[in-house]
């Protein structure tokens, strides 16, 4: 029997929020917009979890280094433009709460710059749940584990008592550098099969799945 964690650190896009195939659309709109060679949906879905210039660097390998901050405004552009239509995936913020109501640490560790969390916090209503957030204002870009590294200070907790949940390769390679267990979720930017490459404690379905078990873990 696994023991449960005592920090929950979730990874933002495609994790909490159903918001992969959005990103995935900016992007390609982003690089239409610039005359730019459109990546096939696979690519531009593969970047999500990164830091946007790293993100970038992989959707537009041809792209010189000084045209990135023109390819950031025209993602921006064209993800402002429809994030009012992102949503939660089902049963995320009941669980949260649960899990808030049960004694876990709650935390974000996202490639999302610091304006773009606050204002998904603030739009999806989930800002008073989480004790502590990361982004790559404050760290840097995943898989470094950075994020994982100064959450586990912030709350004195030990990394195999913190568990990292996140939807890509990223994610997971984070957790594994910080020396932290990771579950996946194979909803989002990256399939099982690549999730499972990375050796995770486990791989689920979706959000519910992952629910389904750690509920089940004695407390």
């Amino acid at each position: 029997m696994v023991a449960p964690p005592s920090l929950l650190v979730f990874d933002w896009d495609g994790t909490l929020m159903d918001s992969t195939a959005h990103i995935t659309r900016s992007i390609q709109r982003a690089c239409a917009d610039l005359g730019l060679p459109v990546p096939e949906r696979e690519r531009a879905s593969h970047v999500i979890g990164l830091g946007l210039r790293d993100a970038m660097r992989v959707a537009c390998p041809g792209l010189a280094e000084s045209d990135y901050g023109g390819m950031v405004e025209a993602y921006k552009r064209n993800y402002l433009a429809g994030e009012e239509t992102v949503e939660l995936f089902p049963g995320v913020r009941e669980a949260l709460q649960a899990y808030r109501q049960a004694g876990y640490f709650l935390a974000v560790a996202t490639g999302k710059g610091r304006p773009g969390l606050d204002r998904a916090l603030e739009a999806s209503g989930l800002a008073g749940l989480f004790d502590a957030t990361r982004t790559v204002n404050e760290c840097a870009s995943k898989p470094d584990p950075e994020m994982l590294d100064q959450l586990t200070d912030y709350f004195g907790v030990e990394r195999g008592a913190s568990l990292m949940v996140g939807d890509t390769t990223h994610d997971l390679l984070m957790a594994k550098n910080a020396r932290v267990p990771g579950c996946g979720l194979a909803q989002g930017a990256h399939p099982r099969q690549q999730l499972e490459a990375v050796a995770p404690l486990a791989v689920f379905d979706d959000f519910a799945g992952f629910d389904t078990w750690l509920t089940s873990l004695p407390r």
